[in-house]
């Protein structure tokens, strides 16, 4: 009997702690899901993009001229500083003019001989005092003595050697007292005309034959009046001042490179180019009416190389695209084909979110691509649990 009434005293207890614990149990809420996070899109949208095509290539002087000595002889000075600014006809070497100034004065007085004579002569033959053809072969052996004349005369004048055109001299491959002949392979300097100067640059066949079938069919439209300027970066990164003007392009392809070849030519006033510099010309290709730019930082490639963008469609959900991009225009990619006007790129918070993810849409600074300050760190929140 007294287990009985044990059992009967603890049942109470044992049932009014086992409802405490249900109802405790009953009474607690869920906790809440956590909000979608949150997102910096930019929308697209169409405009006028000019393109550029920024080429490799290289300076080249303007004129070249090798000063070469035209008769024989020894040098006796040279007149001229080395790698100094000189001017066409300025004088540059003197060769020993000693021989050919004895020349020029036998020659001259051989002439005056022949001249006497033929006048004489020419006075007689109306006389009769002398025939005809003496008078002819008179006249004629002055003829022969003023064209050996004026041949003494240039070698004489052939000592001094001048300078064919004006530019800047390099070293000189001789010094006083060398003999040098008329037609040696060895030039005495070189002069090269700075100012202006050619920028050679090599573009791609295919590439030509791109721009010409866009700007055929209408995709791109021509840069107008501006089209055949030309702008410079050189080799430490910083701008050229001057804009050059493109000149030509080579009438055939190098079957070495399947290039062709832009020559532009621009001013050098402080001779700041050089011949033989590397630099980077940039050519103004023409205008793409409907050009679609996305910021590179909504823009990656996935393990294949595939550029692809993630766009947030109309139900605010997450869709990979696989885009292709043509050239890159400052911070932005040119799209050709995956996007179009007026889809939202998502441009910061890439990393909370994957394809199918339900996400809050805040637009970005459409200028720069960055988000408001708060996006960041109300996607940061919203990433916790």
């Amino acid at each position: 009997m007294q287990r009985s009434r044990g059992c009967r005293a603890w049942g109470p207890v044992t049932l009014a702690i086992a409802l405490s614990t249900l109802a405790g149990c009953g009474g607690k809420k869920e906790a809440a899901a956590p909000p979608p996070p949150q997102v910096s899109v930019v929308t697209l949208k169409t405009e006028a993009v000019t393109l550029d095509t920024s080429l490799p290539g290289r300076t080249t002087a303007y004129r070249i001229a090798e000063v070469r000595p035209q008769v024989d002889g020894i040098i006796l000075r040279r007149l001229f500083k080395e790698g100094s600014d000189v001017t066409q006809g300025q004088q540059l070497y003197q060769i020993d003019p000693s021989t050919y100034d004895a020349t020029y004065k036998s020659a001259r007085a051989t002439m005056e001989s022949s001249r006497l004579l033929a006048q004489r002569y020419g006075r007689l033959v109306g006389d009769e005092a002398v025939s005809k053809q003496q008078y002819d072969e008179a006249k004629a052996a002055w003829q022969q003595a003023q064209a050996t004349l004026d041949r003494a005369e240039i070698n004489l004048r052939y000592t001094k050697v001048l300078a064919p055109i004006s530019g800047r001299i390099g070293r000189s491959s001789v010094t006083e007292g060398a003999l040098v002949t008329n037609g040696q392979a060895a030039a005495l300097a070189v002069v090269q005309q700075l100012d202006p100067i050619y920028v050679d640059v090599t573009q791609p066949s295919a590439s030509l034959l791109r721009l010409r079938r866009e700007l055929a069919n209408g995709a791109l439209q021509s840069a107008g009046t501006n089209a055949a300027q030309v702008n410079l970066v050189l080799e430490d990164g910083t701008k050229y001042p001057e804009t050059g003007r493109l000149e030509f392009s080579e009438v055939a392809v190098d079957q070495g490179t399947g290039s062709v070849t832009l020559r532009a030519v621009f001013p050098n006033p402080r001779h700041e180019l050089l011949p033989g510099m590397f630099v980077h010309a940039r050519l103004r290709e023409g205008v793409k009416t409907d050009g679609l730019l996305v910021p590179q930082q909504g823009v990656t490639r996935d393990l294949k190389g595939q550029a692809t963008a993630l766009v947030v469609n109309a139900k605010d959900e997450v869709e990979l695209r696989q885009i292709r991009t043509d050239r890159a225009i400052g911070d932005k990619w040119l799209v050709a084909d995956g996007l179009k006007a007026g889809d939202r790129v998502i441009v910061e918070g890439v990393q909370f979110v994957k394809p199918g993810a339900k996400v809050r849409v805040a637009q970005a600074d459409s200028g720069t691509g960055n988000p408001p300050a708060a996006a960041g760190a109300s996607a940061a929140v919203a990433a916790k649990p």
